[in-house]
């Protein structure tokens, strides 16, 4: 009887946190930028962020150039 009872409730919670982790992702390019406002381009990809939603943003990281 735990036993099921216990699995019953790791799959309520396993679907309960699937559908609050989708999140869409993608590369945009800074446009422009106005005080506090960037405009980015994501091209085709733009439909997957709906106006008012958060998102967070990760500036690419360059790699260091080694010389002799």
């Amino acid at each position: 009887m735990k036993k099921t009872i216990s699995t019953l409730l790791a799959i309520a919670f396993a679907l309960s946190i699937a559908g609050t982790v989708y999140a869409a992702s993608g590369k945009c390019t800074v446009v422009s930028v106005e005080d506090n406002k960037v405009t980015l381009d994501c091209g085709s990809n733009a439909g997957d962020f709906p106006v008012g939603t958060d998102v967070k943003i990760k500036s690419e990281k360059k790699k260091a150039i080694e010389g002799c």
